[in-house]
C-alpha cells in the first residue's frame, strides 16, 4: 500500500488524559475504531504525544487535514459525535482545538 501524501493545511489537536480504569478498553477503541474512521473521513492522523512531567494532558492526538470543509464535515457528521462521545468514556479533561498547520508542535 501507497504512503498516503497530503499539503495539510488544518491541524486537529485532541488532547485528555486516560481513565486508569479503562486505559486497555481505551487503546483498542482508540486503534481499531477512531483513529481509521477519522482517516476514512479525510482527517490523517500525524501524532501521538505523551506527556511524562508536568500539568498537561497525558495524551495529545493530532490530525491534520488538506482543507477546512473535510474537517467541518467531519465534525457535522453524526459518526464523529458517536467517536467523540465513545471517546470522552475513556478519558477526562477532554479538549479539542482546530489551528491552522503549522511545521512545528503546537498546542
Amino acid at each position: 500500500m501507497q504512503p498516503i501524501r497530503i499539503v495539510p493545511r488544518y491541524r486537529l489537536i485532541l488532547s485528555y488524559d486516560i481513565r486508569a480504569e479503562s486505559h486497555d478498553s481505551y487503546f483498542r477503541f482508540v486503534t481499531n475504531d477512531f483513529v481509521p474512521a477519522l482517516q476514512n473521513m479525510g482527517l490523517y492522523m500525524l501524532s501521538v504525544w505523551h506527556t511524562a512531567y508536568g500539568n498537561y494532558p497525558i495524551r495529545q492526538v493530532e490530525f491534520v487535514s488538506e482543507d477546512l470543509e473535510t474537517v467541518l464535515d467531519t465534525f457535522r457528521s453524526q459518526r464523529f459525535k458517536d467517536l467523540e462521545s465513545r471517546l470522552q468514556q475513556y478519558t477526562m479533561n477532554y479538549r479539542r482545538k482546530l489551528v491552522r498547520y503549522q511545521d512545528r508542535f503546537q498546542f
